[in-house]
C-alpha cells in the first residue's frame, strides 16, 4: 500500500491504536508515511512499528473531554499539525439487555459514541485552522446494521456513529472530510475469546463468502485509502469491509437436508 497510498508527512492519531484493529491501523500509517501518535488507557507491551519506523505512544482516556482536548494540542504543537483521526477505541461485554442495567448499557454507548464524537471536536477544532484540512475515519461496526443479541448498546451506539459522521462530512466541508469503515469479524489477538480455537475460528470464517476473517492489515489499508489524498471526493461515506457479509442463515437451512 506504500507505494499506492503516500501519507509522507502526515500526522495521524489513532485512538486504540495499540493492539488488534488499532495496530492493524497504526501499521498501515506508518508503512505510508505519516508520523502516528497513538493513544489508549495502557501502554503496550511493545510499540506498534512498521516500515522500520514506530509510533508513539501518550496514555489518554478518550471519555475524558479536557484531557482529550489537552492531547490533540499538545500534538499540534510538537508536530505543526494534524492531518489523520481514526476514531477506534471501543468494545463491549457481552450482556443481553435484561441484564445489568441501563447504566452498564449507557457506558457502552459513551464509549463507542459519545467519546468519538469529543476527540472528533477536538480534532476539529484543530484541523479547521489548517490549509489542508483533514480526515477523520470512524471505526464502525456491521453489528450498527443488524440485530446485535447480547450487544445491543454497542449495535445502537455504532450506528448512531455512522449517522454522526455523516453528518460531520455535511458541516464540516470541504475542510475536513468524515467517512466509516463498517467492520466484520476481524481476527484480531483476542478472536479465540469470541469463537473458541482455530478450528472454531476457521469454522466462523467458512461463514463469510470470502472465506476468512479479515486481517487487521487489510482494515489498516482501506483505512489508509480513505485518510490520504486517494480518496480526496469520498466524504460522508460508509466503507464495508466484511469479506461480503454473512452468509444468510436461511439458505444453510434450505439446503440441510439434501
Amino acid at each position: 500500500m506504500a507505494s499506492v497510498i503516500d501519507l509522507d508527512g502526515a500526522v495521524a492519531v489513532v485512538t486504540g491504536g495499540t493492539r488488534g484493529v488499532g495496530g492493524g491501523i497504526t501499521r498501515a500509517l506508518l508503512e505510508a508515511g505519516a508520523e502516528v501518535v497513538t493513544c489508549a488507557r495502557r501502554p503496550p507491551d511493545k510499540p506498534v512499528e512498521a516500515a522500520g519506523r514506530t509510533a508513539r505512544f501518550r496514555p489518554l482516556d478518550v471519555r475524558d473531554g479536557n484531557a482529550v482536548g489537552t492531547f490533540l494540542q499538545q500534538v499540534r504543537q510538537e508536530y505543526g499539525r494534524l492531518d489523520v483521526l481514526v476514531n477506534n477505541v471501543g468494545g463491549t461485554p457481552y450482556r443481553m439487555l435484561d441484564e445489568g442495567g441501563a447504566e452498564r448499557h449507557a457506558r457502552v454507548v459513551e464509549l463507542n459514541l459519545l467519546a468519538p464524537l469529543t476527540v472528533s471536536l477536538a480534532a476539529y477544532e484543530v484541523m479547521r485552522e489548517q490549509p489542508g484540512g483533514g480526515s477523520i475515519v470512524m471505526i464502525g461496526s456491521v453489528s450498527g446494521n443488524r440485530p446485535s443479541p447480547g450487544s445491543a448498546a454497542y449495535g445502537a451506539a455504532k450506528a448512531g456513529l455512522e449517522h454522526l459522521a455523516r453528518t460531520m462530512a455535511v458541516e464540516w466541508a470541504p475542510k475536513v472530510r468524515v467517512n466509516t469503515l463498517v467492520l466484520g469479524m476481524v481476527r484480531t489477538e483476542l478472536a479465540h475469546l469470541h469463537y473458541g480455537d482455530e478450528d472454531g475460528i476457521t469454522a466462523v470464517g467458512r461463514t463469510i463468502p470470502l472465506g476468512h476473517l479479515a486481517d487487521p492489515a487489510e482494515v489498516g489499508d482501506a483505512c489508509a485509502f480513505l485518510a490520504s489524498d486517494r480518496a480526496s471526493y469520498i466524504t460522508g461515506a460508509s466503507l464495508l469491509v466484511h469479506g461480503g457479509g454473512e452468509r444468510p442463515a436461511f439458505l444453510d437451512a434450505a439446503t440441510a437436508n439434501q
